[in-house]
């Protein structure tokens, strides 16, 4: 059997490393290279517990010890390890806490840490593009193939219900099935299938290299700008550097990953958030500036599993802030769903016929 994934972000890779570890043939098509979008640009915070109560829960906790099974198991540094989570906030101007010192040695005065929601047990964090380039290339190892190129359309058979592969900058790839694992570009595969809408969340964020400064502690801090509350994250990274996001927003989604900016408005305003949090966020520490767009759904689940009334073809997307933890369990569960074997999690709740399809035309007039 051989299978083809379009797409090299951590959701292709994961499948393709579980596929492999099946014996089944996979060639996975990366438009520009592994991990070039979120993948690579998320903040790479992983929790088990974090999704108690929702369709996510299994997902997640399996995903969690798959983490750090991986971790074991793969050759590379990937930053993998527990941390420690806290919940606070920026007190704001005239707030008596104002110049009082944090809880938490390395922030500003006025940061206050109002409790503990992660421990060393519960959360931990994975440096996402090294993570994904690891998957991959442990992938490779095992007789996965890797290509370069532009997805163009799904081939069928005659009677148009069967996949057969997929054309690759207009030429045929054979296959025996066919994984969509675009991201929020996974909405082009809507134009050859039925498919949900995806959409595309942009989320800027800046990264600092700090070395050692900075303890292995998750920030999730309410800031007051002008008034109005806004949800800020830190990610500090066994590798010296430390992710900080904030100011997510709607904007229109390139059609090439590689032609993903930032806005500059919105960098402007998270580095003079930075610099309140702490003294150690200095200018000339910053080492990128940049964006991701993370796939979200109508109903904000992600959509896993075959794709209605379309043999051979399966989809994986639509994680949101999730991606980078859950990136395993789907990658497994996908796996064992086409291999016809026995389910780990449970993917029904995330079926994509519970959505309806997207509809083409609206797709080709934007």
């Amino acid at each position: 059997m051989r299978v083809i994934i379009c797409g090299g972000g951590v959701i292709g890779a994961c499948t393709a490393l579980f596929l492999r570890r099946r014996g089944i043939e996979v060639i996975v098509v990366e438009r520009t290279e592994v991990a070039a979008a979120a993948s690579g640009k998320a903040g790479g915070f992983l929790a088990r517990d974090w999704c108690t109560g929702s369709p996510l829960d299994a997902l997640a906790r399996r995903s969690f010890v798959l983490h750090a099974q991986l971790a074991e198991e793969i050759a590379g540094d990937w930053g993998y390890r527990p941390m420690t989570a806290y919940g606070g906030f920026v007190a704001s101007d005239g707030d008596p806490r104002r110049n009082a010192p944090s809880a938490l040695g390395w922030l500003a005065n006025g940061v206050v840490i109002a409790q503990r929601i992660g421990t060393t047990q519960t959360t931990a964090i994975v440096h996402p593009r090294k993570f994904t380039s690891a998957v991959m290339n442990a992938a490779v190892a095992q007789g996965a193939e890797l290509r370069v190129g532009r997805i163009t359309g799904i081939v069928r058979d005659a009677n148009g219900t069967i996949a057969k592969g997929v054309e690759v900058d207009g030429s045929l790839v054979e296959a025996d099935a066919v994984v969509i694992a675009m991201g929020p570009w996974s909405l082009l595969a809507a134009q050859w299938m039925r498919l949900p809408a995806v959409y595309g969340q942009r989320s800027p964020s800046i990264v600092y290299d700090l070395g050692p400064s900075v303890p292995a502690d998750a920030l999730f801090l309410e800031y007051d700008e002008d008034g109005s509350a806004v949800s800020i994250e830190v990610f500090p990274r066994a590798d010296g550097s430390t992710h900080i996001t904030a100011l997510s927003d709607i904007a229109p989604l390139p059609l090439d990953p590689a032609a993903v900016t930032p806005d500059v408005g919105a960098i402007a305003r998270l580095q003079i958030m930075c610099e309140r949090l702490s003294p150690l966020f200095r200018p000339e520490k910053i080492i990128a500036q940049q964006a991701c767009f993370r796939p979200v759904t109508e109903d904000g689940l992600p959509l896993i599993g075959k794709v209605p009334q379309s043999e051979g073809l399966y989809v994986a997307t639509g994680h949101n802030v999730w991606g980078i933890l859950n990136a395993p369990a789907t990658g497994e569960a996908l796996a064992q769903l086409i291999a016809k074997d026995a389910a780990r999690v449970d993917l029904s709740p995330f079926d994509p016929a519970r959505l309806r399809p997207l509809d083409p035309s609206l797709l080709q007039a934007r």
